[in-house]
């Protein structure tokens, strides 16, 4: 039983770390356009 909730509760907080990864690099390119813009043009350098 203990390890049911053990590897949960990992689930869990990768999912959460994940989730705010995403929504912060959503939030930092939406909020410096231009700064994405040059990092799409180099990328495709």
């Amino acid at each position: 039983m203990d390890e049911q909730v053990q590897k949960s509760c990992w689930g869990a907080a990768v999912w959460t770390v994940v989730a705010l990864g995403g929504a912060l690099a959503l939030l930092v390119l939406f909020s410096d356009v231009d700064g994405a813009q040059q990092a799409v043009v180099a990328a495709n350098n």
